[in-house]
C-alpha cells in the first residue's frame, strides 16, 4: 500500500522543478490499481487513472503515465532515457495517442532492445528509449528513429551468462555520444523515418528486422540451461498478461 500511495503522489502532479536529464527506470506493471473495502467489507480493486492536462492521454497503464510524467519534467533541449517493458512500444488506445504525440512534440531518436534475462522479474522484456524536449512546432520533431537489437539471438541468464558493460559496448559505439547525428547503419542498428513509423499500425515501434536463428536450424538451439530460462520467461510473461486481464475483469 505505501508504495502505491508513492507512485500516486509521483504521478498525480508534476511540479515545478524542470530537469536537464532524467534518467529512471520505473516500477514495471502493467496496470494500476487500489484495493478499497467497501460498506459489507468486501475488498475490491479500483483502476487508478491520472487526469493531468499536461498529459496526453488518461490511462491505468502505469508505464503510459510514468513516460508521460517523464516528459513533463525536461526543461527545452533536455533530455531523458527510460526503461520500458514492450506494452509501451505496442499497445493501442492510449499507448497510440502517447507515442503520436512523443514522435511529434519530442525528438525520440534512440531505441535498445534489450535481451530478456537481464532482470530479477522473470519474463519481463524491456526497452530503453531515449528521447529530447524541444520547443512547440507544427512541424514533428522526430527525424529518424534508430533502433538497436540486442535481443535477437542474444542469450542471457542473471546467474550463468550475465549482461556486462562489455556487451553494450556495440551499441554505444553505434549511438555514437560525441555525434548521435553521425550514425550509421549495422546489421543490428537501423533508423526509421518519421513517416515510416507514423503509418505503422498503432503507430507501433515494436520493430524488429533479424531473424531469429534458434527458430530456423534446430542444430542450433541455445544451451539446455539457457533454452529452460527462456521457456521460463515466456510462460511468466503469459501469467502477467493473465494477471492483468483478471485486474481489468475485477475493477469492471
Amino acid at each position: 500500500m505505501k508504495a502505491q500511495l508513492l507512485l500516486r503522489i509521483q504521478l498525480e502532479s508534476v511540479g515545478t522543478e524542470r530537469y536537464d536529464m532524467v534518467l529512471t527506470n520505473p516500477p514495471f506493471g502493467k496496470k494500476s490499481s487500489i484495493t478499497i473495502v467497501n460498506g459489507d467489507g468486501k475488498a475490491i480493486r479500483e483502476s487508478i487513472t491520472y487526469e493531468r492536462q499536461d498529459f496526453w492521454a488518461t490511462t491505468s497503464n502505469k508505464q503510459l503515465n510514468f513516460v508521460q510524467h517523464i516528459k513533463s519534467l525536461l526543461k527545452i533541449n533536455g533530455r531523458a532515457a527510460v526503461v520500458v517493458p514492450d506494452n509501451v512500444l505496442f499497445e493501442g488506445g492510449a499507448g497510440e495517442t502517447v507515442r503520436r504525440k512523443l514522435l511529434s512534440d519530442y525528438d525520440v531518436h534512440t531505441l535498445l532492445r534489450l535481451p530478456t534475462g537481464v532482470f530479477y522479474a522473470q519474463g519481463v522484456k524491456a526497452n530503453v528509449i531515449f528521447f529530447d524536449r524541444k520547443p512547440a512546432s507544427e512541424k514533428a520533431w522526430t527525424e529518424k528513429l534508430w533502433i538497436y537489437d540486442l535481443r535477437t539471438n542474444k542469450h542471457f541468464t542473471l546467474k550463468t551468462n550475465p549482461l556486462t558493460e562489455s556487451d553494450l559496448d556495440d551499441f554505444v559505439k553505434c549511438y555514437n555520444p560525441k555525434n548521435r547525428h553521425d550514425r550509421t547503419e549495422t546489421e543490428r542498428f537501423k533508423s526509421f523515418t518519421y513517416a515510416e513509423l507514423i503509418q505503422r499500425d498503432k503507430v507501433s515501434l515494436d520493430i524488429f528486422w533479424l531473424k531469429d536463428e534458434s527458430l530456423e536450424d534446430m542444430e542450433n538451439l541455445p544451451d539446455p540451461d539457457v533454452l529452460a530460462a527462456e521457456i521460463a520467461d515466456n510462460l511468466e510473461a503469459a501469467l502477467q498478461q493473465f494477471r492483468g486481464i483478471v485486474e481489468e475483469l475485477e475493477t469492471e
